[in-house]
């Protein structure tokens, strides 16, 4: 049986007590004593009158004597633990008697025992903190139930909740699945029109058919040959597609004529074409590493190229790897020489070119990707450049370097296939010119 009490007993609040005794001045004593401090004070003469009062009327406090006919205070007051184990029991006792006194310790539970004769204060404050200690006893259960009624309502939340993250996350799962359908859709169909742009700016010029796409695949596998991640090897694919974006203003003419033949107006216009192809990209912002790398295409290893004589690695991977791509499919289909060469004599001719025009690790990818040659015969026929007087130059000579008047005109662009024709008009030139020019060409280490 659980009690409700009639008020909280703490400092400055009303208290309800039970005074049981079998002795009315006893009683009266008492009542007289609490009622003056603001208590509510009850009185029953004898055990079973003060269960009985219990029954009727919860109470804060039980203070009971310990000698009373019929019913004893440790029967007392056990029979209150058992049936109102809230209410504070005190034991009221003129006997040193310390065998009864346990027994209403171990049986009744009381709070504390007071000697007969008492004093007014040293009771006064046993009762308040008795019944401070009821307070607080009986917050802590509040709050225990309060917390265990929370705790289930949160429990019964949280299987709510559970399911409810459950058809979220596979709704989102279905969601991710489609979206990530749509993004594949909308990737291939991205790269589809890059395709198509392509093939338009090629259908001016009918030798350099799907240059770009063999270029851009290429590059993508030179990419994964050097353990790129896979956003640097889609970022250079599509560089490889758009690369000859910066030729759509060039004329006929130039599109037509190999690059080591273009004229000094022609190969400075032909430089331009990287920086023009960033321009029209730079709207589309997703393209931005790509860009960077169509930007940089003309750079070379040895700082020599353009636009910024960029040097090394200062020079975007991509860039590298898009230049060795560019180059070896353009001397096979005759855009970059005079004349085609085989698959063979294309990769020799970029060899030719490594750590100057190239950067070796991107050459050495190639080679290691074709499979020609392993990499220590990479390294031992690697070409020596020469410097040589233009009377001492023989018809298949490539130059390795830009051919130059002192004056900074430019003659013939390095990488040019000499016949007898060019040499006999270079050597008219300096005849009259009076001047004493030298030219770097490729030597075979075999010769």
């Amino acid at each position: 049986m659980t009690e409700t009490p009639a008020a909280v007993a703490t400092d400055g609040l009303v208290g309800t007590i039970l005074c049981v005794d079998d002795e009315p001045s006893i009683l009266s004593a008492l009542r007289r004593l609490f009622r003056a401090k603001g208590f509510q004070v009850k009185v029953a003469e004898g055990g079973q009158a003060g269960l009985e009062m219990l029954e009727n009327e919860p109470v804060d406090l039980v203070i009971s004597d310990m000698r009373m006919p019929e019913m004893d205070g440790v029967t007392f007051l056990e029979q209150v633990r058992q049936r109102w184990p809230d209410t504070m029991r005190l034991l009221l006792t003129g006997y040193a008697d310390i065998t009864s006194i346990m027994g209403a310790i171990n049986r009744g539970e009381i709070y504390r025992y007071i000697a007969k004769p008492w004093d007014d204060n040293d009771i006064i404050l046993i009762v308040r903190g008795a019944l401070q200690h009821h307070a607080l006893e009986l917050e802590q259960k509040r709050l225990q139930a309060l917390v265990q009624q929370q705790n289930e309502e949160l429990k019964t939340l949280n299987t709510s909740l559970e399911i409810k993250v459950e058809e979220r996350t596979a709704e989102l799962k279905r969601a991710n699945t489609a979206l990530h359908g749509a993004n594949e859709r909308l990737k291939n169909n991205f790269i589809t029109s890059i395709k198509v742009f392509t093939s338009l700016i090629e259908l001016r010029n009918s030798h350099i058919a799907g240059h770009s796409r063999r270029v851009a695949d290429l590059a993508r596998r030179l990419a994964i040959q050097l353990e790129l991640d896979n956003k640097q090897v889609q970022e250079i694919f599509v560089a490889g597609l758009l690369h000859e974006v910066g030729k759509v203003g060039f004329d006929d003419e130039m599109l037509e004529t190999p690059i080591v033949m273009l004229n000094t107006r022609q190969l400075v216009e032909f430089r331009k074409h990287p920086a023009r192809a960033a321009q029209l990209l730079l709207p589309l912002g997703e393209l931005k590493g790509s860009v960077e790398i169509i930007g940089a295409q003309l750079e070379r290893f040895d700082g020599a190229g353009y636009p910024n004589q960029l040097s090394g690695t200062n020079i975007p991977i991509g860039a590298r790897i898009l230049s060795v791509a560019c180059d070896y499919d353009s001397l096979q289909i005759g855009v970059l020489a005079q004349r085609k060469l085989d698959v063979v004599q294309a990769q020799n001719a970029v060899v030719q070119g490594s750590g100057r025009r190239f950067d070796p690790d991107v050459v050495e990818a190639l080679v290691v990707l074709h499979g020609v040659q392993s990499r220590e015969q990479l390294k031992k026929n690697q070409p020596q450049e020469r410097t040589m007087s233009l009377y001492d130059l023989e018809p298949g000579m490539v130059l390795s370097r830009d051919l130059v008047t002192p004056s900074g005109l430019l003659m013939l662009t390095a990488g040019h296939v000499l016949d007898d024709l060019v040499i006999r008009k270079i050597l008219e030139f300096q005849r009259s010119s009076d001047l004493k020019l030298t030219a770097d060409v490729w030597q075979d280490p075999k010769v």
